[in-house]
């Protein structure tokens, strides 16, 4: 969810947008009151806003820096939201003024957007007799020429999901009345109308005080589950959101997709032209975002990381003593690498867990002293150990420069990066925070000069063609543009 002009202090990983959640617990009409839903036997009922709390805190690598959630009870939205973890936001005397049966949740990581209380989600409207709230992952490509066409200033919205509220709002002021035969309630008229018009990234839940929806954009970039919660529904960015609040996986939303969830039913909605039906979903999420027990392209994430780094072990073979991966995204690939290769696997890092994923600091000396506040070596299995450290990705360098000084201090004596992903040359406008091109250290350096600036005896980086053969999805087709800058959609130049 970027902004229209800020520009945040950027990572030395690439960062993905944020984590979505909806649930409705009942499958009765509003003026029948829906039973408690039981999750974990008959002693433990949960109420509506407890669910979100616990599938936001499982989304919560995808997103430190605020949460919120929208509740209904049947007539009215209460929205909570604020700057934080999500343990942060929502204690229990919170959760226990948040009653009611149908909810969205958001935890979020700024992509070119300020992380500022006004910039947290769900992101919340009241136009003709609807309020709604919108939970938005992804990123817009077209939010300039949308305002424009809207008539607003620029400025006046920060954020391209402000700005996709702000025009589901008007065009629920401005529609007609439902025509014969358009059984369709108001919000779901509007999102079929407004949805065409938006180009981009969006994985969205979007709520009236009846209705849940969830809606993944024409390419699928950024992924979005559906499961199945007794005589209810749960919408997620990703399946362990589902598996903790005892949901089962019913599917993955197809792109192009809108479901609508009212009264205990799910109906499937394609508001897109088939023309614009283009499937693309970002390599990354397999490399480096979702969970690993997290269940995508009919894939788990680990398996598909461990064939990573077996494919890696084939590719770029090493004499080595030991197989370390970098906590905590490099290791499945690591465990790979080692099982191919026949070397040991060990542990040669050991990570802070008091420091999230998104631990953003400007300038090149703070982030080198935040690496050695997240990893610390375990001098006893690295000295005189020749090292095969797996990664999944360099971007700056930075990360893997720091780590290979540490374990130099601590008396390795070869250091040989694997990397189980393409080298990183362009920048993602599909909801990753990237640097400039002018900054990726594979798109200025040479495959000498990035072993040179690393500090390591050698460095191998996976192929796309491998890369795209481990996942292991037949039929799926990926966006690499960050790897290859062929972009499934137009840019715009700015």
């Amino acid at each position: 969810m970027g902004s229209f002009a800020e520009v945040s202090s950027l990572p030395d990983r690439p960062k993905d947008a944020c984590g979505v959640f909806g649930i409705t617990v009942g499958g009765a009409p509003p003026d029948n009151p829906p039973r408690p839903i039981t999750v974990g036997g008959p002693s433990q009922q949960r109420p509506v806003a407890h669910l979100v709390f616990d599938g936001l805190y499982a989304l919560q690598h995808r997103g430190q820096e605020s949460a919120g959630m929208a509740v209904s009870d049947g007539e009215t939205l209460t929205v909570v939201r604020d700057m934080g973890l999500v343990t942060n936001v929502f204690d229990e005397r919170v959760l226990s003024g948040l009653p009611g049966n149908l909810a969205i949740g958001h935890t979020r990581y700024s992509t070119t957007g300020s992380s500022s209380w006004r910039n947290a989600q769900p992101v919340y409207r009241s136009a003709a007799t609807v309020e709604l709230a919108l939970g938005h992952n992804g990123n817009l490509i077209n939010t300039a020429a949308l305002a424009a066409g809207a008539g607003m200033l620029p400025g006046v919205l920060t954020t391209d999901s402000d700005l996709m509220a702000e025009l589901i709002a008007r065009e629920l002021e401005a529609q007609s009345p439902a025509g014969p035969g358009d059984d369709r309630g108001e919000l779901e008229r509007a999102l079929t109308t407004v949805l065409p018009t938006w180009e981009g990234a969006f994985s969205l839940v979007c709520m009236d005080s009846t209705h849940l929806f969830g809606v993944r954009d024409p390419q699928g970039f950024r992924p979005l589950c559906l499961g199945r919660l007794g005589e209810g529904w749960a919408l997620a960015s990703e399946t362990p959101a589902l598996d903790v609040v005892g949901a089962t996986v019913v599917r993955e939303l197809d792109p192009g997709e809108m479901v609508v969830i009212e009264h205990g039913a799910v109906r499937s909605v394609r508001p897109f032209p088939a023309s614009r039906i283009d499937p693309h979903f970002c390599i990354f999420e397999m490399v480096y975002f979702a969970r690993p027990d997290a269940q995508l392209c009919g894939s788990e994430v680990h398996g598909a990381r461990r064939r990573m780094g077996e494919a890696l072990a084939e590719v770029a073979p090493v004499d080595a003593d030991l197989v370390m991966g970098v906590p905590e995204s490099g290791v499945p690939a690591a465990e790979g690498y080692a099982r191919r290769s026949g070397i040991p696997y060990g542990q040669g890092l050991v990570k802070n867990r008091y420091i999230g994923r998104t631990f953003i600091v400007p300038g090149q000396e703070a982030r080198a002293a935040g690496v050695r506040r997240k990893l610390n070596p375990l001098r006893e299995n690295i000295a005189g150990k020749r090292l095969v450290v797996v990664d999944d990705s360099v971007v700056r360098g930075t990360t893997q420069r720091e780590t290979a000084r540490m374990l130099r201090e601590a008396g390795a004596t070869e250091i040989h990066l694997r990397v189980s992903s393409p080298p990183f040359t362009w920048p993602c406008y599909f909801g990753i925070d990237t640097p400039s091109r002018a900054e990726l250290l594979a798109a200025t350096h040479s495959m000498e000069e990035m072993r040179e600036h690393l500090g390591v005896d050698s460095i191998a980086f996976l192929s796309l063609e491998a890369l795209e053969k481990a996942i292991g999805t037949p039929g799926s087709t990926f966006c690499s543009a960050c790897l290859t800058g062929h972009y499934p959609l137009a840019v715009p130049d700015a």
